[in-house]
Order: structure tokens, then C-alpha cells, then sequence
């Protein structure tokens, strides 16, 4: 393990993370690394997009494990993206979330290879490849930390075998809005809610785990609105709309396609935006000290998260607010809240009346 402190590291992964080429990994070294440290800081970038930045802002005992965890999200995202077989993927992913059960995790279920990968798609099936490497940082965590990861790997892959069923059996979507919140809430509520338990080293309450789950509807809604073309051509689709254009992709008016597109796209805009305030809540709820890199690191996932949110604002035709626009200007932005409260309320409930107000914009006809 690599012996310089991790407050020093800090600065240059930030840096990092805000410069790094994400479409272009260095694969031949990432195969390489043999230190488990070095590949979980050298690995995180190119699975975890902006959550990396977050990761790295967080207190060194933290970062790691929530490093660590992520991680073995990324796996579980995976194997549901990648997996070509539904009724395998099911049982790769109950599997997955039961090994860390064993006092040496056994190897992780490998991913049959396909042909049509771009480099992000390479760099998660690497990741799967050396999974060992996470292992053996996760081995060397507190057990309470070690604890805290089998629960969210375990709930998360029994939440992601639950909506490849569903997906399965509804002809590749989801049908409802309680369907499409569950999902959410499986694929990052769970992580929310680790998060907490790391940032306070205790479990959530339960108005907690309200505001949490809720945040994480808000934060998946915007993985599910950025992807919805790339997900229609792997046969998937979150709002059961999108049905015929899984099963006639060859048939109907282009213009057509691109106006329903639009509209799930508007529609789950608005759903995940009057998620807003849950996020305030959640950090107020924290109760975390006057000077708190986790405050900063909170605040970092919001302001990555609003920049999303106007993006996709702006693609569905709707109004939109100014904010920070590159990684370098947010961390800038997220930076002084490590030491002001105040002002980490002030950027929060900005944020929070944006959302409130793009929401309550009357529906296009």
C-alpha cells in the first residue's frame, strides 16, 4: 500500500479528476498496477465520472471505503449493462452481492466478451477483470467499514436482479412510476444511504433514510434521462412509453421517435426535480462539523448534479439557470463550503429553488 499520506494525495487527484480523459484510459497500465491502492485511485476515474471528485474530497478513512464501495457498485452496473444474458446476469448479480460473505472473496463472475464496446465499456469489464485488486483494499478496512459495504453490495444487487426481471418480463421496460422510483432507489438510494453511515458512523434514521432515498431518485433519474438513446439500442427502456421504440426501432416517423424521446426525457426532468429539497435535508440532517471535507464533498455531488440537470433542461426544451459550468470552476465553488456552513446553505437552497422552478413550468403541448 502506498505510504503518502492521503491528505497530501488529495490536491493532484482532484486535479486529476477534473482534467482526466475519461474516453481514453490508459489500459495498459491499469493492467498492469499490481499495488491495490494504486489501482483503486488510478481505476475510480474512469468508473465512477464524477463521483471520483467527491470520493477524493472526503476525510482519508472515508475515501477509501467509500472507493472500495463504489467500486463494487460499478461492478453491479456492469453486469447489468454488459451481461448479455438476462437470465444469467440475475443470478451473476445475487451472486456478486453475497461474496463478500466469505472470509476471502472468491474471484468475481466473469462477463462473457462482446464485440461492440467503446472505452468506457472496456474500462468497467477491466475493472471486473481485476476485481482481486478491490479485495484486497477492502480486506484491509475496519470491519465496521467492511460491514457497512456487504450491506449496500448485497441490497443493491438484489435491487438490480429485481429490475433485470422486471425488464425481463415487460418486454424491456419498466412500467409506472413506482417501478421506475424503486429502481432508483436500488441502484442509488442504497449508496446514499452507505454514505451517510460512513459520514457520521452510524446508520441512518429514518427521516434519514427518507431524504435519502429520495436523493437518490433525484441523482439516478439523471444517469436515466442522459442515456436513454444508448439504452433504447441495448433493448432497454425506463418509462413504458419507449416500448414500440425497443421492438419497431425500424419502423415509424423519425420525428415521432425523437418527440416521445423528448417527452420521457421532460417527464422525468420534472419527477426527479421535485426531489430537490430532500438533498438540503440530507446534509442538514448529517449534523456535520464546522470545518467538514464531507460538507465540500456533498456539495461537489450537487453542483456536478445541477450542471446535469441544466444540460438536460436545454435538450427538452425547457428553460434553464446559469451555474458553474467545467469540474475545475465547481470544485472552486464546492471548495470554501469545507469551512463555511453558511455558505454551503446559501449554494443549497439556490439549487433547490431552480429545480423547484423548472419543475412548476406548465408541459409543452
Amino acid at each position: 500500500m502506498t505510504r503518502i499520506p492521503f491528505f497530501i494525495r488529495r490536491p493532484g487527484l482532484l486535479l486529476r479528476d477534473a482534467f482526466i480523459s475519461r474516453d481514453q484510459p490508459d489500459f495498459a497500465r491499469l493492467r498492469t498496477i499490481q499495488n491495490p491502492e494504486t489501482f483503486l485511485w488510478a481505476i475510480l476515474p474512469h468508473a465512477a465520472r464524477t463521483f471520483s471528485s467527491c470520493i477524493a474530497m472526503l476525510p482519508a478513512p472515508q475515501a477509501r471505503a467509500a472507493a472500495v464501495g463504489y467500486l463494487y457498485c460499478r461492478i453491479l452496473d456492469t453486469y447489468e449493462d454488459l451481461h448479455p444474458n438476462p437470465e444469467e446476469r440475475e443470478q451473476v448479480l445475487r451472486s456478486f452481492g453475497e461474496r463478500l460473505n466469505s472470509t476471502i472473496p472468491p474471484p468475481a463472475p466473469a462477463i462473457p466478451k462482446g464485440t461492440h464496446y467503446n472505452n468506457r465499456d472496456l474500462s468497467h469489464l477491466l475493472l471486473v477483470d481485476r476485481c482481486n485488486l478491490v479485495d484486497q483494499s477492502f480486506l484491509t478496512l475496519p470491519e465496521e467499514q467492511k460491514s457497512a459495504i456487504r450491506e449496500l453490495v448485497s441490497n443493491m444487487a438484489t435491487g438490480m436482479a429485481w429490475a433485470s426481471q422486471r425488464f425481463r418480463e415487460q418486454k424491456g421496460v419498466l412500467i409506472g412510476e413506482n417501478q421506475l422510483l424503486q429502481y432508483c432507489r436500488h441502484v442509488l438510494g442504497n449508496p446514499v444511504l452507505f454514505s451517510i453511515h460512513l459520514m457520521q458512523n452510524e446508520a441512518a434514521s429514518s427521516e434519514q433514510r427518507t431524504d435519502a432515498l429520495a436523493v437518490g431518485e433525484l441523482v439516478q433519474l439523471a444517469n436515466v434521462t442522459r442515456d436513454i438513446e444508448k439504452d433504447l439500442e441495448r433493448g432497454v427502456g425506463y418509462d413504458e412509453s419507449l416500448v414500440t421504440l425497443i421492438h419497431e426501432s425500424d419502423s415509424g416517423e423519425p420525428m415521432n421517435k425523437l418527440e416521445t424521446i423528448r417527452q420521457v426525457r421532460e417527464n422525468l426532468l420534472r419527477l426527479a426535480l421535485l426531489r430537490g429539497d430532500a438533498y438540503r435535508r440530507m446534509v442538514e440532517g448529517m449534523k456535520l462539523p464546522t470545518w467538514s471535507l464531507a460538507r465540500g464533498a456533498a456539495i461537489l455531488m450537487i453542483l456536478f448534479t445541477d450542471r446535469y440537470w441544466r444540460s438536460c433542461a436545454r435538450r427538452a426544451g425547457l428553460p434553464y439557470w446559469e451555474g458553474p459550468k467545467g469540474p475545475f470552476a465547481i470544485l472552486l465553488r464546492a471548495f470554501p463550503t469545507v469551512f463555511s456552513a453558511r455558505r454551503c446553505d446559501r449554494i443549497l437552497r439556490r439549487i433547490e429553488r431552480n429545480f423547484a422552478s423548472i419543475a412548476s413550468v406548465p408541459t409543452r403541448n
